[in-house]
């Protein structure tokens, strides 16, 4: 049983200054002169309190590509980046498609401890889009799935869209959809405009996107389900999921850290680092991003953490694979791009990255809870000033493939409690916990 933790002085989501006090995974008191014997005492002065973060969008690789990233390593970088629980996408090797798998890796995300890992169930055998996978036995498994996703390959068949739609709705799930036309993307490297024809890179239409996205709420509309659309990168689907809300359509979306910060202009720089998919796009559609996630027509901000092994980023761009790490640079960029900006404040933060997420996820009965006594013991404490500078090598991932090397972010989380318990440390505070 972990000791009594009292944290003085913090500022609750950036508002409120006042103590906290955790017992027995618990927060049994707020801005209380209450002190348990024995407690640890953290002086959390400038610090922000929130709910630990809750990321949708994980890549944890396990099992099958270990050499890339391991539940172990993935579970350290999240907790670092102030993640207490974080859904682990289907595309591993074997694919989780079946009740054992998932299985699988909810039980060794247990056995590790560091953050809750809920694993997100793929929708057809295989990733292969041709027959919908065990997705009752994944809910009714110990895991309890219930998110399904085939995410690296859009669910392309409307029929088989239109079914796992239908399927969810037995226990209260949700598609999650990676929204990409295959024929329109195929062979493409990055956004196209005029950079690619610049570059000579084959080009990504928005138009790819943007029609699955409309397809995918239509569908879920006729047949009452709920379907998420996950890393939106253009001001064309954010439109589109506009239009859908004020339908009554139940649809939710994502935007990612890169997509609010990175355009197409890297590609120029040829460093496969910036390959991502879907890609990064123009200013324009950085700027319509980031009013979304402040308007709240985008629901949350997801990581799309994708560890790569070296010799699947230390190529030629072509031959490169998509994806970049994001586990513990995502709060950082996302104070640098909304917090410090102004477009959002610290309690949109807590909605966008731990609420939210909770409750599209349906871990809202132990993640994204308030900050109150009697509620789980989940904390993320921020200090908005420790500008750190990104060094790939320090990194708790097992990967190194990410694109702010050498870039100075403006904040980062310092301590992250799960049921009360330290799965990260400043060494500032190591002492106390001794």
């Amino acid at each position: 049983m972990s000791r009594p933790i009292v944290i003085q002085n913090a500022s609750l989501y950036g508002d409120t200054v006042a103590t906290l006090v955790v017992e027995d995974g618990v927060i049994t008191a707020v801005d209380s002169d209450t002190r348990p014997e024995g407690a640890v005492v953290i002086d959390a002065t400038g610090l922000v309190a929130l709910p630990g973060l809750v990321d949708l969008h994980t890549h944890l690789r396990e099992p099958g590509r270990e050499d890339a990233e391991t539940i172990e390593t993935g579970s350290r970088a999240a907790a670092r980046g102030g993640w207490t629980a974080v859904h682990a996408m289907a595309n591993t090797t074997p694919v989780a498609d079946t009740a054992g798998v998932v299985e699988q890796v909810w039980s060794r995300g247990q056995e590790i401890g560091l953050v809750d890992v809920y694993p997100i169930g793929a929708v057809t055998v295989g990733l292969k889009g041709e027959h919908l996978s065990e997705m009752g036995a994944m809910a009714h498994s110990k895991a309890r799935v219930r998110l399904f996703s085939d995410d690296g390959v859009c669910v392309y068949d409307p029929v088989i869209m239109r079914r796992a739609l239908e399927y969810v709705k037995a226990f209260d799930g949700a598609v999650v959809q990676h929204a990409q036309d295959l024929r329109l993307t195929e062979g493409a490297q990055m956004h196209e405009g005029e950079v690619s024809a610049e570059l000579g890179l084959a080009g990504w239409p928005a138009v790819a996107e943007e029609s699955i996205v409309a397809r995918d709420a239509l569908l879920a509309e006729h047949v009452g389900s709920r379907v998420h659309v996950q890393h939106l990168s253009t001001a064309g689907s954010v439109e589109i999921i506009r239009w859908a809300k004020g339908r009554g359509i139940n649809v939710t979306a994502e935007a990612t850290p890169h997509h609010l910060l990175l355009t197409h202009e890297e590609a120029r720089t040829y460093d496969p680092l910036f390959k991502v998919n879907p890609p990064l796009r123009t200013q324009t559609d950085v700027d319509a991003l980031r009013a979304a996630v402040a308007d709240g027509t985008i629901d949350i901000i997801a990581t799309d953490h994708a560890p790569h092994a070296s010799e699947d980023k230390d190529c030629e761009w072509a031959a490169a694979s998509f994806g970049m790490l994001g586990l513990e640079t995502a709060l950082g960029i996302v104070q640098k791009v909304l917090v410090d900006t102004g477009a959002a404040t610290w309690r949109d933060v807590a909605r966008l990255m731990s609420e939210a997420p909770a409750r599209i996820g349906s871990v809202d009965d132990a993640h994204g809870r308030p900050l109150a006594a009697g509620e789980p013991a989940n904390i993320t404490l921020v200090d908005p000033r420790a500008a750190w500078t990104v060094r790939p090598e320090d990194l708790a991932s097992r990967a190194r493939n990410t694109p702010y090397g050498g870039i100075e972010l403006p904040g980062r989380a310092v301590i992250t409690l799960l049921r009360g318990v330290p799965t990260h440390l400043d060494p500032r505070f190591e002492g106390a916990f001794a």
